[in-house]
Order: C-alpha cells, then sequence, then structure tokens
C-alpha cells in the first residue's frame, strides 16, 4: 500500500484541526453510511446482484464495514499499515472469478460516499477558524488518496492471485490428463479420489478421445502454434453441453471429452458423444488434421480411446480432415495396425515385385488394386484403367511370372495386395 500521498492528506485534516476528532463523527455514522453504501453499489454494479454466488452480497457488506472502520482509524491518527482485509477480499473475487472490473467499480462508489461523509464529519468537527474550502479539499484528497491505494492493492493482489490459481489449475489439469490417458489403478485412492472430485467418476457417462494436429507436423513443436492449436479445439468443444479437458500430449493437442449417456436407467440413451462432437470438429479451420475415438463407458477405458484416435488421425488427410475410429475401412485398419510387426516376415518375392512395379510406374501394383474394386472382373478393370482387357492380363500374367501367385485367384489377390500394401505403408 503506498502510504506517503495518503499520510500527507491525514496531516493535512490534522493542521486544519479534523484529526483525529473527525474518527468519532464518521464512527457515528457507520451504520447508516455502511447501508448507504451497499445499496448504491447494488443499484450502480449489477454484476453485484447478477451474481448466482450466495456469498457475494453479504462479503461486500462486510468488507465496507471493514473499509469504513480503516478510515476511521486512519483518521484518528493512526499510520497506514497492511490492510489485509483488502487482501482476503481480493483472493475471495478472484477464487469466485468475480469479475475484477465489478470490484473496481464497487471502489467507486465507495470513494464517492465517504468523499461526502469524511467532508459532513469534517465540517462537523473543524474549528471556526478554519476555511471550509480548506476542509472540504483535505477531506477529498484523503478520500482520493485512501481510494487510489486499495485500489491498487486489491488489483495486485486480485491479478497474483488470478495467476496462482491458474496455475494450480494447470497443475491439477495435467495431472488429471496423465491419470486419465496413461490409465490408473482402481486400487490407486488419491487418483480415484482426484477422479471423482472432478466429476470423472460419476454414473451414466460417456467418454471420447480428440487429438489433433497441425497439417504440418513440424508447426506442433513451434509452442505459441501448439498454443493457438489448443485454443481453437477448445473454443470450438466449449460450445456443447460437455465436458473438456484439453492439453498437449505426445505433440499432440489432446481433448478428453465426457457427456452424459442417459438421464437415469429408465430412460433412452442419448445420441453417441462422438457423433455429437463431429460435425462440430469439423468447423476447425483447414490447417488441422484430427482423429477421434469411438465411446467409451468408462474412464479406465480412456487409455483405449487414446489409441484409437491416435489411429484415426493417421488416416485423417486435407479432403477429410476430420476421422472418426468407426469409419475407418477395417482392411485398412488391418493394414496400418499389422504391418509394423509382419513387415520383417514379409515374403521373398515382395522385393521383386516392388522393383518391378517401379520400373513401372506403379501400374502393376494399379492393377493389381483396380481388379479388387471391379469385384475381380477383368473387363471392368481394363475400363477402369483405360486400358485394352489383353493388357490387363499381360500384366497379371507378369505379376504371376515375378511372385509366383496368381493374381486372377482370391486368394492369390488377397495375399498380394495385403503383402504389398504393408510393405508400402509408411512406419
Amino acid at each position: 500500500m503506498t502510504t506517503s500521498p495518503l499520510i500527507n492528506a491525514i496531516r493535512g485534516l490534522r493542521k486544519l484541526g479534523v484529526v483525529p476528532s473527525v474518527a468519532a463523527a464518521l464512527k457515528e455514522r457507520a451504520d447508516s453510511l455502511s447501508t448507504a453504501l451497499l445499496e448504491s453499489i447494488l443499484d450502480g454494479v449489477t454484476a453485484f446482484t447478477a451474481s448466482g454466488n450466495p456469498d457475494i452480497v453479504p462479503e461486500l457488506q462486510a468488507h465496507l464495514n471493514d473499509h469504513l472502520e480503516e478510515a476511521a482509524r486512519l483518521l484518528a491518527g493512526h499510520a497506514p499499515g497492511d490492510i489485509a482485509f483488502v487482501r482476503e477480499h481480493a483472493h475471495r473475487r478472484a477464487e469466485q472469478k468475480f469479475p475484477l472490473d465489478a470490484v473496481l467499480a464497487s471502489y467507486r462508489g465507495i470513494h464517492r460516499q465517504l468523499a461526502d461523509a469524511i467532508r459532513d464529519a469534517a465540517m462537523q468537527v473543524a474549528d471556526d477558524s478554519a476555511e471550509l474550502r480548506r476542509v472540504v479539499a483535505a477531506a477529498n484528497d484523503f478520500a482520493n488518496e485512501y481510494i487510489s491505494a486499495i485500489s491498487t492493492l486489491i488489483t495486485a493482489e486480485y491479478v497474483l492471485q488470478t495467476r496462482v490459481l491458474a496455475e494450480a489449475e494447470g497443475d491439477q489439469r495435467s495431472e488429471l490428463m496423465s491419470i486419465l490417458l496413461r490409465g490408473y489403478d482402481e486400487s490407486d485412492s488419491r487418483a480415484a479420489q482426484l477422479l471423482r472430485r472432478a466429476g470423472y467418476l460419476e454414473q451414466r457417462q460417456s467418454y471420447c478421445v480428440v487429438v489433433a494436429r497441425s497439417v504440418d507436423p513440424r508447426e506442433m513443436d513451434n509452442a505459441p502454434r501448439a498454443q493457438r492449436m489448443v485454443d481453437s479445439v477448445t473454443r470450438t468443444l466449449q460450445k456443447l453441453p460437455i465436458r473438456v479437458l484439453v492439453g498437449v500430449n505426445d505433440k499432440l493437442v489432446t481433448a478428453v471429452l465426457s457427456g452424459t449417456r442417459r438421464l437415469s436407467g429408465w430412460t433412452a440413451p442419448q445420441s453417441l458423444l462422438a457423433d455429437r462432437v463431429y460435425p462440430q470438429l469439423r468447423t476447425i479451420g483447414p490447417a488441422a488434421l484430427i482423429g477421434m475415438s469411438t465411446d467409451k463407458p468408462s474412464t479406465t477405458h480412456i487409455p483405449a480411446a487414446l489409441h484409437e484416435a491416435k489411429l484415426a488421425l493417421d488416416f485423417a488427410r486435407v479432403d477429410e480432415r476430420v476421422m472418426p475410429y468407426a469409419r475407418i475401412p477395417f482392411r485398412d485398419m488391418l493394414v496400418r495396425v499389422a504391418s509394423e510387426k509382419v513387415r520383417p516376415a514379409l515374403p521373398d518375392w515382395v522385393g521383386g515385385f516392388l522393383v518391378a512395379d517401379r520400373k513401372s510406374r506403379g501400374a502393376l501394383s494399379a492393377t493389381l488394386h483396380a481388379y479388387a474394386d471391379n469385384d475381380m472382373n477383368a473387363l471392368k478393370t481394363a475400363k477402369a484403367l483405360s486400358l485394352h482387357p489383353n493388357t490387363v492380363y499381360a500384366r497379371m500374367q507378369k505379376i504371376k511370372d515375378i511372385t509366383d501367385r496368381d493374381p486372377l485367384t482370391y486368394n492369390a489377390l488377397t495375399e498380394l495386395l495385403l503383402a504389398i500394401d504393408c510393405a508400402i505403408l509408411d512406419p
């Protein structure tokens, strides 16, 4: 609290014979002044009456009484000190997320009425020889300096407490995210308590995991760009009536979503959480690729949901930026999941095929895929590729010569396609 200007204002009142006798006059009016202050602030600052917190108005009344008591103490000639009640008020308002501008607006109301009350009390006790204008000016100086000092203090304390709360909330979010994504042992009482306090163990809830990254994955190494992605996902999902926990995990923006599956055991289930989220995610800008898991019935399934979301992200493309796990073709998923494990065990003929395919600029593999897509009909395949049917048969014979597998038969075609797709898939 800045004290020098306030001390000077008190000295000015003392020279005029107002201090310390004005303190008693101010105390006599304390009850009526407190009531008038409260009514004035509630009328002028709607945030207090609009708040649904039942503690806001009673705590404001107590705070006004503290100010009147402190003003009387100072006007009795005591030195300014560490006004703890202002710090406590700042901390309470920050914890309640009550707007700082409304608190400062209430202080402007205090200033007006406190200045008038001190002026009237000073006039009541001033010596007959005191000049009226000097008494009024000195009373106004005190009110100005007092309100200026406490406004500065409460702003600093509010901002500091907000930062402390934000850091604590961020730490808790990080811990929650870690527990949910990496899984937890149900016998871990601390983890269970943290999840229960955060509402993640409520009944009839569905859970879904969403992961997102930039189209260029290198941008996720840039902290400001990654944060913009976090902000974009957060803003988009907060428009829905669901719970959202967002953070960055393994260079991916990761969101754990939860929503009510059904209101009670007697009501019909609501639509799938993933289905409710999907249209909203499609509104995120074109720079993002997004993968979504299926719905999960409990927090213990969230690690599996994260795996699904990451796999879905692998299939997201610029022309299909949001990919739900449930929409991935089964064969594509099979190849993606198995490729890394089976690549060391691929048949020897795969290498020879890939060399020949590169020499043909991909014509051999394109013919195999077209043949499968056209129900193993050579005429339809030729039409799809704008080729003569004999060219299709010639390519099939060449593939058979290289691999010793006849691609015109179902079993061989299936083996060829799976082995080739696993071989050419990016690790």
